[in-house]
């Protein structure tokens, strides 16, 4: 089996020394690099399964540079910022990260979230995909759900809005079939973190509702409803 390789963009030496070391002893490929431009040369050229991409870095940005990666690509991205209350998060989350990790932090837990994010792109047609059909849309009995216009298609993992294709991130993908799976039900931000985030501890609420946002600009602003106080519910 392949390891996996992780682009890793850091500026500060010693971090991103340690972090390159910590990565390769549990088994990960690591490509280290010191700025976002050199980061963008890096995923073109090597590919990588997973980016790291630190907020500030010299050349180009690590929001910028995620940009720049969701243009081209759906590998997931995990931000790093030194700040948990900064507008940086949300702005890394806006561009297209799948999840953040706030510095300074521990090894093992950063090791744990680059593995929940693995899990959960390298399972985007299991268990849950599958279960999206026992929802109440309108199924056509081939694995296809509609809801108004917006079909999806759990089989193959594919979404259209009014016969045009939606491109979805994996992430984008299992909140989606997710809601699909129980439309008209609230769900909670704190279980769309477990079940669509993989965490088995409480998380950052504000991942939940970037995706939300994100995944409404796609599929249509008043599909997924808030519910305040409670969460978001699709709209059957």
């Amino acid at each position: 089996m392949a390891e996996t390789h992780v682009l890793f963009v850091e500026d500060d030496d010693v971090i991103r020394e340690a972090t390159q070391l910590a990565l390769e002893r549990v088994g990960f490929t690591v490509t280290a690099m010191p700025d976002g431009l050199r980061g963008l040369e890096a995923f073109r050229a090597r590919r990588p399964d997973i980016a790291l991409l630190d907020v500030m870095v010299p050349g180009l940005d690590g929001v910028s540079l995620c940009r720049r990666i969701r243009d081209e690509s759906t590998v997931p991205v995990i931000m790093l910022s030194a700040r948990a209350d900064s507008i940086d998060v949300v702005l890394g989350l806006e561009a297209g990260a799948d999840d953040y990790v706030t510095k300074p932090f521990d090894g093992a837990v950063l090791v744990a979230r680059i593995r929940a994010v693995l899990r959960r792109f390298g399972h985007a047609a299991g268990p849950d995909a599958r279960s999206a059909g026992d929802g109440g849309g309108a199924a056509d009995g081939g694995g296809r759900l509609a809801f108004g216009d917006v079909e999806i298609d759990t089989e193959g993992m594919e979404v259209r809005r009014a016969g045009e294709p939606v491109a979805l991130t994996p992430t984008e993908m299992r909140l989606l079939l997710e809601f699909s799976a129980a439309p008209g039900t609230v769900l909670s931000r704190d279980r769309l973190l477990e079940r669509v985030w993989d965490y088995g501890w409480g998380g950052d609420t504000r991942v939940v509702d970037v995706h939300v946002q994100r995944l409404r600009t796609k599929i249509g602003q008043d599909r997924i409803e808030t519910v305040r106080g409670f969460g978001y519910k699709l709209r059957p």
